[in-house]
């Protein structure tokens, strides 16, 4: 996300008012043969209350929720000490050496991939933006298809799928309302019946554009559609989109299940924490996890709410995964670090943990990958 330079939405009436500034305060183990397909429906134990065997709220219920989530805050927003020192520092842009990477940035679009019911597959749009394709749907995660945001360069690299050559959309999941992940002049090209799956307190944004198959959720909560499970789980994270809407709505990330017991999990916007842990224990053997990997520098300022690479191979296994596919880096410039760094970094952290190379999917902006079944 763009956290230091966030605009504020001035009125939530019409896209084009949305253009005021915000300032963001803020080893895989070894491990036994993977169970059959079977026992991952079972529920995590007695006693937890969530997971996937838990009771699925209605889709699109308008619920009441509190006026605030800032209880669910895993670290305190920084304060005006934090922003002096980033203002006397200046250091949320790459220095120019670390701008000449751009080119090599890896960008390579081709096709989406066949899918049927039958099917897992992801294809990275860039950012956090994927094509997710599974249980016969097409589901879009954070869709940002917007060349620049306010107040930040426009993007590095293109959107690696165009908005044209995409299949019908069945479902789209919202992680936070943070502008590089809510992105209003995307999601006006959706037909207004499109069901979106999206984080407590935040139905009523959609509603008043006229979405009218918003289904929120709170933590460790779950919806059904056309056979797949949305369940949305927490982050380490924060919410805000105007000068008075501070953790207003909740953030979080979306674990997707089929009939077949495959489960992708999209982190959405996190920093490191016991979060992963937890969710790897309520939902076993992930099969993808899409974990962020940059806008993690200057590391003083950020660590609270972005993994570094270290940190997202650490979540990994933490999670207990079966593979990862790094996002949130090589399209937007949102940070200090050097454009290619997130890369290398993951990939040497991800050698240095003993993980299998061809677990870790590091595709390139427009790339897809598609789980063989098993």
């Amino acid at each position: 996300m763009t956290e230091q330079t966030e605009q504020t939405e001035a009125t939530e009436k019409t896209e084009k008012t949305e253009n005021s500034a915000q300032v963001h305060p803020t080893d895989r183990p070894d491990r036994p043969d993977r169970p059959d397909r079977a026992d991952r429906s079972e529920p995590p134990g007695p006693g937890t209350g969530t997971g996937p065997g838990t009771a699925l709220q209605p889709l699109g219920e308008l619920r009441r929720w509190p006026h605030s989530f800032a209880d669910r805050l895993t670290a305190p927003l920084p304060g005006v000490r934090a922003m002096a020192r980033l203002a006397r520092e200046g250091a949320i842009r790459p220095r120019p050496e670390g701008l000449r990477a751009i080119p090599d940035l890896p960008f390579a679009p081709g096709p989406l991939p066949a899918a049927d019911t039958d099917t897992l597959a992801v294809t990275w749009a860039g950012h956090a933006s994927w094509i997710v394709r599974i249980g016969g749907l097409t589901v879009l995660t954070d869709p940002v298809w917007s060349r620049r945001i306010f107040g930040i360069p426009p993007r590095i690299t293109p959107v690696g799928v165009r908005w044209e050559d995409l299949p019908p959309v069945d479902a789209v999941v919202i992680s936070h309302n943070h502008y590089d992940h809510l992105d209003a002049p995307t999601l006006k090209r959706l037909p207004r019946d499109t069901p979106l799956f999206v984080p407590a307190g935040l139905g009523r944004w959609f509603r008043r554009r006229r979405f009218h198959h918003v289904t929120e959720l709170d933590w460790w909560e779950a919806a059904e559609y056309k056979g797949v499970r949305f369940d949305f789980v927490p982050a380490h994270h924060w919410s805000k989109r105007g000068l008075t809407d501070t953790c207003r709505s909740l953030w979080g990330g979306w674990v997707l299940g089929d009939r077949r017991q495959r489960r992708l999990y999209f982190a959405g916007d996190t920093g490191y924490g016991h979060w992963f842990k937890e969710i790897g224990r309520r939902y076993p053997d992930i099969d993808l996890a899409l974990l962020p990997i940059g806008a993690y520098a200057p590391r003083w300022w950020l660590q609270d709410v972005h993994t570094d690479p270290e940190e997202a191979v650490q979540a990994f296994a933490d999670l207990g995964a079966l593979r990862m596919a790094p996002m949130h880096w090589a399209a937007f410039v949102l940070s200090a670090e050097p454009v290619l760094e997130p890369l290398t970094r993951v990939r040497a952290a991800w050698a240095r943990a003993g993980h299998p190379r061809e677990d870790l999917w590091d595709l390139p902006v427009g790339g897809s990958r598609v789980l063989a079944a098993s």
